[in-house]
């Protein structure tokens, strides 16, 4: 085994949290905030827009069964990596798009994703991510934590914005599906 953590923001972490939940070799994903000012905010602080942190979710996963470039293939996908400070209705400086790397060979991998995806064309506009050395993360609260999983389609943010996402992995992405799915 060979664990290994990536964090990423890709609008509300609930999104990137339950995605990635479904990814074989993801061992945990823990929401969270990264990249502000502020030192241990709360979700409260996070909203008035003021901490400079984004949403993230702090993937810890084994790269003997999905590597870092397999894990960012799926990230430039699931979300809209060109929308400056915002994902759908999800508006602010929350909801970047960002990858958090852990050292430096991850710095050099990202760098290196970027630019595939940039000359793959998959996306109209330039991208926007934010990458960066983790910093100033912050475990997000409890009732944060496997949201998608405890709360399901019984919320309506759920149903129009987490799910199409999940199911846009599943479609585009069956090769890295959990076997139980």
């Amino acid at each position: 085994m060979n664990v290994q953590e990536i964090t990423l923001g890709g609008g509300c972490f609930w999104c990137i949290e339950a995605v990635f939940q479904n990814v074989k070799g993801v061992m945990a994903v823990e929401s969270g905030y990264a990249g502000g000012h502020v030192i241990n905010p709360t979700y409260e602080q996070i909203c008035t827009k003021t901490t400079g942190h984004a949403e993230v979710a702090k993937i810890s996963f084994d790269a003997t069964i999905i590597s870092l470039v397999e894990i960012l293939e799926i990230f430039w996908i699931v979300h809209d990596p060109t929308t400056p400070n915002r994902q759908g209705n999800d508006v602010g400086p929350q909801y970047r798009s960002a990858i958090y790397y852990h050292n430096e060979e991850q710095k050099n991998i990202v760098e290196k994703s970027l630019q595939a995806i940039e000359e793959a064309g998959v996306w109209e506009n330039p991208i926007v991510t934010e990458i960066a050395a983790l910093h100033n993360y912050s475990k997000a609260e409890d009732y944060h934590q496997n949201y998608y999983r405890k709360v399901g389609n019984r919320n309506p943010y759920c149903t129009y914005v987490i799910s199409p996402k999940v199911e846009k992995f599943k479609k585009l992405f069956r090769q890295y599906l959990v076997e139980a799915e």
